[in-house]
């Protein structure tokens, strides 16, 4: 999958690594990969303190994931104004950081968003985009979750 990819889970912090890329890839007329995954593990501190949804909300089913990130990704270029470049919407089940690492060998570019808290927001990313940053085969932008997109 060459061009950009970037990865979401459905949060603001996604919808802005989202946006972003949507406007790269439209600019560079590549495709743009959004990938999802599905945590193998439910984890509900993820949902209690950073209200993070998983897309859909229990469900296992790759095609019902499929239709609702698609639906998402349509929603925010509606909202963004943005003309869509091509998008392939990939998901897929497992560890986050190990799907879109590995995902990243085929990419030109990956793009996550950043996650903080409190005072240390614009100190701090969230572990998937640490593990990420670390472990890439391809270039990565981390969009700050506190600004607005750039």
């Amino acid at each position: 999958m060459p061009g950009i990819l970037v990865g979401v889970d459905g949060s603001d912090h996604s919808r802005r690594a989202l946006s972003w890329a949507m406007r790269e890839a439209a600019a560079h007329q590549v495709p743009l990969t959004v990938m999802a995954v599905h945590q193998e593990a439910p984890r509900p501190a993820t949902q209690i303190y950073w209200n993070v949804p998983t897309l859909p909300e229990g469900s296992l089913d790759p095609e019902l994931a499929r239709t609702a990130v698609r639906q998402w990704v349509d929603k925010v270029a509606d909202e963004d104004g943005q003309t869509e470049p091509e998008i392939i919407v990939d998901v897929r089940t497992g560890d986050a950081a190990e799907e879109l690492v590995s995902a990243s060998h085929d990419a030109d570019l990956l793009v996550v968003g950043s996650r903080g808290s409190g005072i240390w927001a614009q100190l701090l990313m969230g572990s998937v985009s640490s593990k990420v940053v670390h472990h890439a085969a391809c270039p990565i932008v981390v969009i700050p979750g506190d600004r607005q997109a750039p």
